[in-house]
């Protein structure tokens, strides 16, 4: 299968959603709509550098398949980071953008009859996001859903409003979000112990035996090599495990 090709998009619209990370919206020109899977990313040939590792820059699709060519992407700002200090600084709405996709394999299966663990940090939210919103607007059967999002402080959240009323909401999807930086009314420490708790508490219920899930990792690697190590050592095949580093 040959490779997508370069095409051009248009920014139409810019969301500052917390001091740090800003919501691109990128009209897919000559196509009437853009074709993914919730999981999957596009890459951005950015005007940054003469080779290729230096000017492309890949970011997750953050909102649900449909029939639309606009996508959006979130783009945290990384300190000394050329691509993401050329967002922030140079793209305005209007401006030009080249990229290619869709790409990647980060995406869910065609059936959810095992519980659902989606693990992330900061930006690596942006995948789970569009995950969640097309098992909601496709009405996709699906058992239980824990979407553990750990951030800094509150100023960090992201997509706050939108994922706990999707907590209230939707049947079996709990949204967790947990600070590790600061005090407040819902979880603080980092991400571990939320899916730690929940595991053990199903094994214990089950004879200690690791309940069936699905584990979806995406985030910092420290985040990710120290939640896999401790899901293999709870007994979960390493099958039962994908991972996308973010950041």
């Amino acid at each position: 299968m040959a490779p997508p090709q370069w095409q051009k998009g248009t920014v139409v619209d810019i969301i500052q959603e917390t001091w740090n990370t800003r919501r691109y919206f990128i009209r897919v020109e000559d196509s009437e709509k853009f074709d993914f899977v919730a999981g999957q990313f596009v890459t951005l040939d950015l005007p940054i550098g003469e080779r290729p590792a230096q000017r492309w820059r890949s970011y997750s699709i953050a909102n649900n398949p449909g029939d639309s060519n606009v996508i959006e992407l979130l783009v945290a700002l990384l300190e000394g980071g050329a691509g993401t200090t050329y967002l922030f600084s140079e793209v305005k709405v209007g401006s030009q953008l080249s990229l290619r996709g869709p790409h990647g394999f980060f995406t869910l299966p065609e059936t959810l009859d095992t519980d659902l663990f989606l693990i992330c940090t900061g930006a690596g939210l942006a995948p789970f996001r569009s995950m969640i919103q097309d098992v909601r607007q496709a009405q996709k059967p699906h058992q239980n859903i824990y979407l553990i999002y750990g951030c800094r402080t509150q100023r960090d959240l992201l997509y706050y409003d939108e994922l706990s009323q999707l907590d209230e909401e939707m049947e079996k999807f709990s949204f967790i979000p947990t600070l590790s930086r600061e005090q407040w009314d819902g979880r603080t420490g980092y991400v571990h112990p939320v899916y730690e708790e929940i595991c053990d508490t199903k094994a214990s219920q089950s004879g200690d035996t690791p309940k069936p899930a699905l584990f979806y990792l995406c985030g910092w690697k420290f985040m990710i090599n120290d939640a896999y190590k401790n899901l293999t050592d709870r007994g979960y095949d390493k099958k039962s495990i994908k991972f996308e580093l973010y950041g």
